[in-house]
């Protein structure tokens, strides 16, 4: 990676962090010491600490840019972002220094930018962490087959803009771009920039019927499923009993919350991007 940004005549200070939560602290130290931008090296759960410094330096206004190095397992906003694998090419972006404004979201307390669920889909990544004898998109097949075996109702009561839901829920993922985990297109027409999130819905049904939906998470044909919904919101607050677990970006953030409330932070990321590059988000 040093050699990538060399290559592309990037001069930069790298900082390896070595336990959770401390890239956000370096994050929120570099952008308050007036670094012209801050790399993520890593995967969705790097860039969310990242994201989540970057958000807290800024204020009431946009972050200092961002740009990512995609060394992680999924990296699914790097890609929905329309953002290069190849290292060199990365850093190349990085080097050019164009931007484009994303959204961003508030979770309770926290911030995200790609994904953050309740219920069945942060109860399949406590399993994957459990899980170590596999890797990759295996691993995570493994772990959603794990997390169904266990899956259990959350009685919820939901309300968004414009509509409100009340009852037994299997499913609830709120998506600012379409891809989460690697492999699922839990919203396949979410945009990174449209100041607004896909809520996906689904209530409680029989197991037998959640394995008929699941392979349509690889397309994002589930949503044609008549017990699965999807509504666009800037807000949602949910209302659960028992506490519902709560992952953002691929990161189990609580396990038991009985009240969430979420909120989109439109334009709120400045990212480094292909000054050309067109994406589906």
């Amino acid at each position: 990676m040093r050699a990538a940004f060399a290559q592309a005549g990037v001069d930069c200070e790298l900082v390896l962090t070595t336990a959770p939560r401390e890239a956000t602290r370096e994050a929120l130290h570099a952008a308050q010491n007036g670094y012209d931008a801050v790399v993520a090296a890593g995967g969705d759960g790097t860039v969310s600490e990242v994201v989540n410094g970057l958000i807290q330096a800024a204020g009431d206004g946009p972050t200092c840019p961002l740009g990512i190095m995609p060394i992680g397992t999924g990296n699914d906003f790097n890609d929905m972002a329309g953002l290069p694998r190849d290292l060199a090419a990365a850093a190349r972006v990085i080097a050019a220094g164009h931007t484009r404004q994303v959204d961003a979201g508030r979770v309770n307390d926290r911030f995200f930018h790609n994904n953050c669920a309740l219920a069945m889909e942060p109860l399949v990544t406590i399993e994957n962490t459990k899980i170590q004898r596999l890797s990759g998109n295996a691993r995570y097949v493994a772990a959603l087959i794990r997390g169904l075996l266990k899956l259990q109702a959350w009685e919820m009561q939901i309300s968004w803009d414009e509509g409100e839901h009340e009852g037994p829920m299997f499913l609830l993922s709120v998506c600012n771009s379409p891809r989460t985990g690697g492999l699922f297109y839990m919203s396949p027409c979410a945009r990174l920039d449209d100041g607004l999130f896909d809520v996906v819905l689904a209530p409680e049904m029989p197991k037998w019927q959640v394995l008929r939906i699941l392979p349509g998470l690889f397309n994002g044909a589930h949503l044609k499923h008549p017990l699965v919904h999807c509504h666009r919101t800037s807000r949602l607050t949910i209302h659960s009993r028992p506490g519902t677990p709560i992952h953002a970006d691929g990161e189990v953030i609580a396990e038991s919350e009985t009240t969430v409330t979420y909120e989109v932070l439109p334009a709120k990321l400045t990212l480094l991007a292909p000054n050309s590059a067109t994406s589906p988000t």
